[in-house]
């Protein structure tokens, strides 16, 4: 069911205070803070965003139910998806793994020399496998589009095979927490903190496979459908 109610002359900050979540999205967009109140198109003017595509984006985000029709994405400015998509990756890459990363050191140093080397090589090979997943997404699957954009052809490679291998990200997140919670000795407070931040973490890496499976997905099989007509 479609609950999104806002629209391009929405205040942004009215947007933004009823779905917190949404605050995330901001920087994938390179939108800072200090907006007023200003609306969204407006904003979206200021930082030369497209105001229906960051209306979509924000709509997949902050609903999983939804499901936007092939003709929304078609008609849909969609130049700012892969900025969006690589602003993303530089967010988690270089901002918030690297403050996890600072928790859980301090964590480790706090448990027992076992347990707390596990839990820096179970972090460490999931940063590696972030980075890898990233790194193909950016040398194929992006250059694919923009061969696509420029009417060229690459026989070499299909959006439905990527999609097809769209490994989650955020699972073994899950899996780091319940590493953290086995042997997190009783009265360290300190880990909340960097639970929380991990639970968000998956959260926002959740919400960025729906938008590469619900938007990039059917925008680029259809270009690929195109290019062969």
């Amino acid at each position: 069911m479609d609950n999104f109610s806002y629209n391009e002359k929405t205040n942004l900050s009215a947007m933004v205070t009823a779905q917190p979540e949404l605050l995330l999205t901001l920087s994938h967009f390179g939108i800072p803070m200090g907006f007023g109140d200003k609306t969204i198109k407006q904003v979206c003017c200021d930082y030369n965003v497209n105001p229906r595509f960051f209306l979509l984006i924000c709509q997949v985000y902050s609903n999983d139910a939804y499901l936007p029709s092939q003709r929304t994405i078609m008609s849909t400015p969609m130049d700012g998806l892969v900025p969006y998509l690589l602003r993303s990756h530089d967010y988690y890459l270089n901002r918030r793994l690297p403050h996890i990363g600072q928790h859980l050191e301090k964590i480790a140093s706090l448990l027992p020399e076992k347990a707390g080397k596990a839990i820096k090589r179970f972090f460490n090979a999931y940063v590696d496998e972030v980075k890898e997943h990233f790194s193909h997404e950016e040398t194929i699957v992006y250059p694919h589009i923009s061969c696509l954009l420029n009417q060229e052809k690459n026989d070499n490679f299909l959006i439905s095979s990527y999609l097809n291998t769209h490994d989650s990200l955020e699972d073994k997140l899950s899996d780091l927490v319940q590493l953290i919670f086995k042997y997190l000795p009783a009265g360290d407070d300190d880990a909340i903190d960097m639970i929380f931040d991990i639970l968000q973490l998956s959260h926002d890496l959740r919400k960025h496979s729906l938008i590469e499976d619900k938007i990039l997905g059917p925008y680029v099989k259809q270009l690929e459908k195109s290019a062969k007509s």
